[in-house]
């Protein structure tokens, strides 16, 4: 696939013991401690709460995760609007595979699935 995919809420729900799936939450810790994680997320923020990023260092960090351009990557943020932009890049970069949670961790809770806490 050449372009991002909006999964559901119910559809990521089943993704999340899939070992083959890597759910990657961009948001800051300050929104982890408030929402708690979708469980077996990884936990990268991309932007700061000014909107600075440092692509360099996001990538030399995903790359350790995601093992090759085909793994079915999963983006998780507050909106949604964070992973269109991030999922888009990754696209730019070759990363085919590439979906994020529709309506993000606002739709998540509204449907009242289930999160992890964040520890500090």
């Amino acid at each position: 696939m050449d372009e991002l995919v909006d999964l559901q809420p119910k559809t990521v729900e089943k993704m999340i013991n899939d070992s083959s799936v890597v759910m990657i939450d961009v948001r800051r810790e300050d929104e982890w401690l408030r929402t708690g994680l979708i469980k077996n997320a990884h936990k990268m923020t991309f932007f700061d709460m000014y909107g600075n990023h440092n692509v360099e260092k996001w990538m030399e960090d995903f790359k350790k995760i995601v093992p090759n351009k085909n793994t079915t990557i999963v983006l998780i943020c507050a909106h949604a609007n964070r992973t269109r932009t991030i999922g888009n890049f990754l696209i730019d970069q070759g990363y085919k595979n590439t979906a994020h949670l529709f309506g993000g961790m606002a739709l998540w809770q509204q449907e009242l699935r289930e999160t992890i806490k964040h520890k500090a």
